[in-house]
């Protein structure tokens, strides 16, 4: 099979070509996994981070992926839940052992053995791959394989998120950047909480416009002040700015969640604009966002299902996913990129 794989640890403004193709075995499902053949697989930020080093580093070579969807071809003598022909699709939580503590009260995200599909075990830039068919999901039938693929991450981390800042029906959100994550934010944000105000700040005049045309009441750059104080702000940018910007948007008592696997590169002398009365006084909070549990994912699902939504998506050629990771790092973003590993 044809497969994408990192090769090494790179900075891909230096490197056009930070993936390598190669082939490889189908792989052979274990006795409770499900080989799936690869429609789609989205690609998203965290494959950079993994490519220039900023994540645990994946086992190098390794290949990527962990927003993927297809169909169930072969399984193991054990796996039941699943019948060859059936669409499922695979997430960033590739397993977790299930009998921790964090496990045993639904914080499988937390688990000390938690694993990455992409980075711990190889993921959907491939033709095939295999999963444990208890961390493969049911794709709903009125969704196209395009569209799921993006849920099951950004789709399921910014569900995650949005559960996270304890928003309520007419309480203010702000996001910080909006990419893929962030767009989808927005729109399960007006369809759970109708009377709330989704207010962005992107460094983006692009991405500005995008916002605002989903729904958002107001978009800005990320230095702007925003024109009324927010109860939960969501940053999903990698960088450490954007979260000094936000302290000073959030109303007293409200809680900033980051929704970011990695932030850049420190700058130190950022801790001197640090101020404590007008940022952190007030009782102000900052929470972070790790991984995805599985009811994240299937949640996820099912409220997109249930109320209609569909993702943007920009389609790649599978032979062009250099191309799709070089201009996700080059900010050329509308909604979510998508590789199409098969034909549809």
């Amino acid at each position: 099979m044809k497969a994408w794989i990192i090769e090494r640890i790179t900075q891909i403004e230096a490197d056009s070509a930070p993936l390598k193709m190669i082939e490889l075995p189908v792989p052979q499902p274990g006795a409770d996994q499900i080989l799936i053949k690869v429609e789609t697989c989205g690609v998203c930020h965290t494959e950079i981070d993994e490519i220039e080093g900023r994540a645990a580093p994946p086992q190098l070579p390794m290949v990527p992926g962990h927003q993927i969807v297809g169909q169930v071809v072969e399984k193991g003598k054990l796996a039941k839940k699943f019948q060859i022909g059936d669409r499922v699709g695979v997430a960033w939580i590739y397993a977790a052992c299930g009998r921790c503590p964090f496990c045993l009260r639904g914080e499988e995200n937390l688990c000390e053995q938690f694993k990455a599909t992409g980075r711990d075990a190889p993921g959907g830039y491939a033709e095939y791959m295999v999963v444990n068919e208890n961390f493969a999901y049911s794709i709903p039938e009125n969704m196209d394989a395009y569209q799921a693929a993006p849920l099951l991450c950004a789709g399921a981390i910014g569900y995650r998120s949005l559960r996270l800042t304890k928003l309520k029906n007419g309480m203010r959100l702000g996001l910080t950047g909006f990419g893929a994550s962030a767009h989808l934010v927005l729109m399960m944000t007006r369809a759970m909480f109708p009377e709330s105000e989704v207010y962005v700040f992107s460094r983006s005049p692009g991405e500005r416009e995008f916002a605002q045309k989903l729904g958002a009441v107001w978009a800005g750059a990320i230095e702007d002040a925003s024109p009324k104080a927010l109860d939960a702000i969501i940053d999903t940018t990698p960088a450490w700015k954007p979260v000094l910007e936000a302290l000073r948007n959030l109303a007293p008592g409200g809680r900033l969640v980051v929704n970011a696997i990695r932030k850049e590169d420190f700058d130190r002398h950022l801790l001197t604009e640090l101020d404590y009365p007008s940022q952190l006084w007030m009782e102000k909070e900052i929470k972070s966002v790790a991984n995805v549990t599985r009811k994240d994912v299937e949640e996820c699902l099912q409220l997109i299902a249930q109320k209609d939504i569909r993702p943007e998506v920009q389609i790649y050629p599978f032979d062009q996913a250099n191309q799709a990771i070089l201009d996700l790092k080059n900010r050329k973003i509308k909604g979510a990129k998508v590789l199409a590993v098969a034909s549809q």
